[in-house]
């Protein structure tokens, strides 16, 4: 019997709850379908009408267009000069460093002339030996000239006299050449700067031994320097020489002029490009050879043309239009597209036909725009 009634207590418990939560789910259905009827019963649609920002718009009218051709490169020293050795010795003296200013014919290194010395006063010994023994040859031919025209000597006696002076002559004139010789050795172990510069490498020490041929020094002239840019072959027709640049070199706040002086006949293997150079002249020589620059070089400017934002532009069936505001409606233009460039720093593209100038235009791409839609322009206060 206890069993039996506890059955049914259980049973009723059960019944209860589960009702509780059917009214529960009711209830939020009836809630979650509230908006979702509010919102059908007052009929929405989407908004019918455009809103623009200034920042949207732009009015279209008559300005300059340049096409600008990008050139890049590092700048190098047109005069430079790599010092080598003339003889074989050891270094006694290295008298500048990197960075140190030179003048033409400074004395830069110093050898040990010792030995060179002591060649050119053995070739000083030799010439005068030579120039004695040419003494004694002159006077022994201008007896027999003598003894010849009294014919107490034959021509024979007499030719031959005359050909050992030749020899003796020819004796000095050896003499001197070796002296010559030594006398440039001894002087090429003093090495003196070739231009004037900068020391821009030091490859030797004091007490290094050298051979001739060895490289010693490098000096640059950087008062005059020039940039080496590759030219697409495209656009090769469009430099001319003479033309001015104006070139931003890395680390240099000011912009640095210069123009184009040479213009390689043949392309680059492997790249297709041409080597334009731009010479640019450092009388201060702040810029230095290695410094990469970068230039805008000008190849077709024209003024008083009208142009529009290159963002301004879209393409249908390969058909260029702009969207214009022509009394407050949306309007898709065609337009035929002439010269791109750009106009103070900001890409534009020449229009030929299409607009008229005072036009208002939608600056960019702001995503589904549709012809013929209301506008509304919004100033920055709020108001239409």
């Amino acid at each position: 019997m206890l069993k039996r009634k506890t059955f049914w207590i259980i049973a009723v418990v059960l019944l209860l709850a589960t009702g509780m939560v059917v009214m529960k789910k009711k209830s939020q259905g009836t809630v979650a379908q509230a908006p979702a009827s509010a919102a059908a019963a007052s009929g929405q649609t989407a908004p019918s009408t455009l809103e623009f920002l200034p920042v949207d718009i732009a009015e279209v009218g008559n300005t300059e267009i340049r096409k600008l051709l990008a050139l890049s490169g590092a700048l190098r020293a047109i005069n430079q000069a790599a010092v080598k050795a003339r003889v074989a010795g050891d270094i006694t003296e290295v008298l500048v460093r990197e960075g140190e200013a030179v003048q033409a014919g400074q004395i830069l290194i110093k050898m040990d002339s010792s030995d060179y010395l002591a060649r050119q006063e053995q070739a000083k010994g030799a010439l005068t030996a030579a120039q004695g023994q040419l003494e004694i040859a002159r006077l022994a031919r201008d007896n027999n000239k003598a003894l010849l025209e009294k014919s107490f000597i034959s021509k024979n006696a007499y030719d031959n006299t005359n050909s050992q002076y030749a020899i003796a002559l020819a004796n000095v004139d050896s003499a001197k050449a070796a002296l010559n010789v030594a006398q440039k050795a001894l002087a090429d172990t003093v090495i003196r700067a070739p231009i004037s510069g900068m020391i821009s490498n030091r490859m030797v020490q004091p007490g290094e031994k050298i051979s001739p041929d060895n490289r010693l020094l490098d000096v640059v002239d950087l008062r005059m320097l020039e940039m080496e840019a590759p030219i697409p072959t495209q656009d090769i027709a469009s430099i001319k020489i003479g033309q001015a640049v104006q070139l931003k070199i890395e680390g240099v706040q000011t912009a640095v002029d210069g123009k184009v002086v040479r213009i390689n006949p043949a392309t680059t293997a492997g790249s297709r490009s041409i080597m334009a150079y731009v010479q640019v002249a450092n009388p201060d020589t702040i810029l230095r050879a290695g410094m990469f620059g970068e230039a805008q070089l000008v190849v077709d400017k024209k003024s008083e043309v009208l142009t529009v934002p290159e963002t301004a532009i879209q393409y249908e069936a390969e058909q260029a239009f702009v969207y214009a505001i022509e009394n407050n409606v949306l309007q898709q233009k065609p337009v035929k597209l002439g010269l791109r460039g750009e106009n103070q720093g900001k890409p534009v593209v020449e229009v030929l036909s299409g607009l008229a100038p005072q036009a208002k235009i939608v600056k960019a791409n702001l995503g589904r725009l549709r012809a013929g839609v209301a506008v509304k322009l919004i100033t920055t206060t709020g108001k239409v």
